[in-house]
């Protein structure tokens, strides 16, 4: 089993949600999250964000508002998942994200104790 991590444009959800229900992937969990990638992006005074800073601050990139989506797929399914996520994702423009794919151990369905593989059908 894989866990897959994407990041990705909030503009880019709705898309990213029905090419993986389109492949056969519809179960995945989506939450808001904030964050920045190398590049600089539009930036900010530190004494915008806490006025209490006095001092002039270089000013630094700003957090960049994206969704963060988790799916656990089996391993037969992991190319199929990283590709439909890209391609769903990708611009060609500094910002599009970035996907992880962790191993997965194991997974439990907490209502019927069942384990493995079974439990992602």
């Amino acid at each position: 089993m894989k866990l897959i991590l994407a990041i990705i444009r909030i503009a880019k959800m709705q898309e990213t949600k029905l090419a993986l229900s389109d492949v056969g992937l519809p179960s995945f969990t989506a939450m808001p999250v904030f964050g920045r990638g190398k590049g600089h992006g539009d930036l900010e005074r530190a004494a915008e964000v806490n006025p209490q800073l006095h001092e002039l601050i270089p000013e630094v990139p700003r957090f960049k508002s994206k969704r963060l989506i988790t799916l656990v797929v089996t391993d037969d399914k992991k190319d199929l998942a990283v590709e439909t996520i890209i391609k769903a994702n990708q611009s060609g423009k500094s910002g599009d994200g970035k996907v992880f794919v962790v191993n997965t151990f194991d997974s439990i369905r907490v209502r019927t104790g069942e384990t493995g593989d079974k439990t992602l059908d």
